[in-house]
């Protein structure tokens, strides 16, 4: 009974938060592009559609200005570079992150179509049961390139299942992270500005207490909501 009791406080506080975010974004926030502007360049985000709580979650964060002066705190190349830590915006070299946030978790959100190719967008999270993501704290895609015998070892010696057939087609030329893929809710993807992924993937980072941040910060200076283009690849 205990456990249920808890269970139950545990998702009327998960819906009275979002009913609480969802109060705060607009039909039209829904259809607008996120801007990050970071001190290596500018990187446009479109949120899925598939993933309502991650989708309102990350625009009402955008529009209270909570990802301004944020660092991209663990940065690995040809993996992924990592932000969203409030306790980064004024932390000293060489303190170690990545703890920091909002005080909740979001629901999981996986969906079939949105995978780990180069450039999606996706929640972090700690090591939990339901694999719920962190409310603040994201990671932008880079990855690498696979070989048919390297994601054919993949799926014997680590995943042990089958990567489908459409995601291995782009593994093959795009690029990205497959062993992610169900485990880290994916919730969008860069439509413009990724070369600034590798970019920001190249710097060279710790080896300390603070492990894989960047020795010289790279920081978003502010993220905003923009009117949506279209953008050629």
């Amino acid at each position: 009974m205990k456990k249920f009791s808890l269970s139950f406080l545990f998702l009327f506080s998960v819906i009275a938060i979002f009913a609480q975010k969802d109060s705060t974004v607009s039909k039209k926030d829904r259809k607008k592009d996120v801007l990050l502007q970071t001190s290596m360049g500018d990187i446009i985000i479109r949120l899925s559609d598939s993933t309502p709580l991650h989708r309102d979650n990350f625009l009402k964060l955008v529009k209270v200005g909570f990802y301004d002066s944020v660092l991209f705190h663990r940065v690995i190349q040809n993996f992924m570079i990592q932000a969203g830590d409030p306790d980064s915006k004024a932390a000293l070299a060489g303190k170690p992150l990545g703890n920091g946030g909002p005080g909740y978790r979001i629901p999981a959100e996986f969906r079939f179509t949105l995978f780990h190719k180069k450039g999606v967008i996706a929640a972090a999270r700690d090591n939990n049961p339901e694999k719920a993501s962190s409310g603040s704290q994201f990671y932008i895609t880079q990855g690498r390139i696979f070989t048919d015998f390297q994601l054919d070892s993949l799926e014997t010696n680590r995943l042990k299942r089958k990567i489908p057939e459409e995601y291995r087609a782009v593994y093959k030329t795009l690029g990205g992270v497959p062993h992610l893929d169900q485990n880290y809710t994916v919730f969008g993807e860069v439509v413009k500005g990724i070369e600034v992924i590798d970019r920001v993937a190249a710097v060279p980072t710790s080896k300390g207490a603070d492990l894989n941040r960047p020795l010289e910060d790279v920081r978003i200076i502010k993220a905003k909501l923009i009117r949506r283009k279209k953008y050629r690849h």
